[in-house]
């Protein structure tokens, strides 16, 4: 687990001796401070356990027995992803115990979308000088985001690279694996003209437009990060530094403890409902989203005014306040939305699925 290995730990350079020879660590790369990293960190990754782990933290690869018993013919479901550029606000905040969270949903709600359950984690950290304090505060929102999806972290890298990042700056990357029998497998061909969209809230812009956000409250209105806003209740930085929701043991409650028909099940990320939304549709089938159905929440609407955004804009980059989309029979969209707000995950019926070419047309009704 966050093996320090060529890349090293953290730490910074102890100076050239000309009296001896040139170490690792003259070089900017502290193996030792990436050793401490790791017993920081052990306990953030024992919380994570569950069935199917072997071993513990510090091996050279991660290893888990998957439990098969009830699967005819399962099928592994994996991921990969980042965080992008809400990592610069964590930077500028200094606060990094949530970012971990968004790097785990990222990757577990794209495998839900499948219908698998995720089963377990690994993270990478590059950076130009590891911090190990820095490290646990990040592997604990890791460790955080890998309990609320069920999942287990198994392994990860922590790669010190002088020169390819700048000080006090890091990136993250997650990877995940999950599990679902064939003939559960939710791929969008089921999706038929009629079916209801329903639209489960986010938490806020969970990891996308960041770059756009940024540049509309930093720099066009010209807000610090701690100034207050009224329309959040909270400063700036704690409103972009809000964590992704993570839906993944939802959607596996909906299915298998309620038993609901989910067609098709999209993760409203990048792209949003333009791109990312059709990709659940079959051929003949598009969709129409009622833009009107929920109301986004204040961030979205500060960034449109501030930034003069167009509303095609907005909801190509963003989410809007919708962070799964489930395209459900319609006689069940009902009771799906009661469900989800039973387990305190707000949800509407946004829209719904009708004869066309695979795109999602965006409409008011009133």
């Amino acid at each position: 687990m966050h093996n320090a290995g060529g890349s090293g730990g953290g730490g910074s350079p102890a100076g050239n001796d000309p009296a001896r020879g040139l170490t690792y660590r003259d070089a900017g790369v502290d193996i030792d401070a990436g050793n401490r990293a790791v017993e920081l960190i052990k306990g953030h990754v024992r919380r994570t356990a569950r069935p199917g782990v072997v071993g513990g933290v510090g091996g050279f690869g991660g290893l888990f027995a998957p439990d098969l018993t009830g699967y005819r013919r399962p099928i592994f479901v994996s991921s990969t992803d980042g965080v992008g550029t809400k990592l610069k606000v964590a930077f500028a905040m200094g606060k990094h115990d949530t970012v971990g969270i968004d790097l785990v949903a990222m990757n577990v709600d794209d495998v839900v979308c499948a219908g698998a359950e995720p089963l377990f984690f690994l993270d990478y950290v590059g950076c130009a000088r590891l911090e190990p304090g820095v490290l646990a505060e990040i592997v604990r929102g890791v460790a955080e985001g890998c309990i609320q999806a069920g999942c287990a972290l198994v392994g990860g890298e922590t790669a010190e690279l002088p020169g390819l990042y700048q000080d006090g700056e890091y990136d993250l990357a997650g990877f995940t694996v999950g599990i679902v029998d064939q003939d559960k497998v939710v791929d969008g061909s089921a999706v038929r003209p009629g079916d209801a969209l329903v639209g489960l809230a986010s938490s806020g812009l969970h990891s996308n437009g960041y770059s756009l956000a940024r540049k509309a409250f930093l720099e066009v209105a010209g807000w610090k990060l701690d100034r207050h806003v009224p329309e959040f209740g909270r400063t700036l930085g704690e409103e972009l530094l809000e964590p992704t929701r993570i839906y993944a043991k939802l959607i596996l409650d909906l299915m298998r403890g309620d038993g609901f028909h989910l067609h098709g099940i999209a993760h409203v990320t990048g792209g949003a409902f333009v791109d990312k939304i059709p990709r659940i549709f079959p051929r003949g089938v598009g969709g129409v989203t009622w833009t009107d159905s929920w109301e986004p929440p204040a961030v979205f609407r500060l960034i449109a005014d501030i930034g003069k955004v167009e509303a095609a804009e907005m909801y190509r980059t963003f989410n809007m306040g919708i962070g799964m989309v489930l395209a459900v029979p319609a006689a069940e969209a009902g009771g799906v939305v009661a469900a989800a707000a039973r387990r305190g995950y707000p949800a509407w019926v946004i829209g719904e699925t009708v004869p066309g070419g695979q795109s999602m047309w965006l409409v008011r009704r009133g």
